[in-house]
């Protein structure tokens, strides 16, 4: 099967810094590939390159088998989640679905659809600045993503810290969007989390290791037990 996102010898330099050092993967359709790591160690980095939000210093990216450095075309086909607030703040919750549409060119049975799907409707006149869960401005974000109906979905901690309705919402949504033939990328912080990966690239001072969900399991249980020994007992 052909890979429907392949990174190559991938090199992103910040200044001085190396944020990512030769990273190679691909991702098959229809998988839900996890981008591992903790704080700083590059997921945001691949994934705004992934979604063509910055260019990169060296190596190849094809997504959707264009080359994201020679065409955009591939965008239209690309739903992205951000870890920062990028919704319009001074909007309500409708009239930023009812813009993305238009930018997206989608139809008003697309924010219909979304609006049901992800349970925004009591939630349409509010301002986003004044929502007050994490869950429902999440909610709102995936469905803005989703209103293209995208291939690739690029999403950047979706479901950290929030609540277990809106958790509940964005793992079903999830799962449907790729039983219907739709292809995730999702960077997660949370150990928690491996087990909804197909697999898992492990992100640590800009190096990527792949593993399985279960093989990155036993690695960090390792880590956490190495850690957890005396100061004074380590040799």
């Amino acid at each position: 099967m052909k890979p429907i996102l392949s990174v190559n010898h991938l090199v992103q330099k910040r200044g001085r810094k190396t944020l990512l050092k030769d990273i190679s993967f691909d991702v098959l359709p229809g998988e839900r590939f996890g981008v591992f790591g903790t704080r700083g160690t590059g997921k945001t980095a691949l994934l705004h390159i992934l979604a063509g939000v910055d260019r990169f210093t060296s190596g190849q990216v094809e997504i959707l088998n264009f080359n994201v450095q020679a065409t955009e075309k591939y965008k239209r086909d690309i739903g992205l989640v951000t870890q920062e607030r990028s919704l319009f703040s001074d909007m309500s919750v409708g009239e930023n679905l009812d813009f993305i549409a238009v930018l997206k060119k989608a139809a008003h049975q697309d924010i219909q659809e979304m609006i049901t799907r992800f349970e925004l409707a009591d939630y349409l006149s509010t301002p986003v600045a004044d929502l007050d869960s994490v869950g429902v401005f999440q909610r709102l974000s995936l469905a803005c993503a989703m209103l293209n109906h995208p291939r690739v979905l690029i999403a950047d901690d979706v479901i950290k810290d929030i609540d277990l309705n809106s958790r509940h919402l964005i793992l079903r949504e999830l799962d449907r969007f790729q039983s219907e033939g739709g292809t995730c990328v999702w960077a997660f912080s949370d150990i928690r989390d491996w087990g909804l990966m197909s697999k898992v690239g492990c992100l640590a001072e800009g190096e990527m290791t792949l593993h399985t969900p279960e093989a990155d399991q036993e690695e960090w249980n390792w880590t956490k037990a190495a850690y957890a020994v005396p100061y004074g007992a380590r040799a």
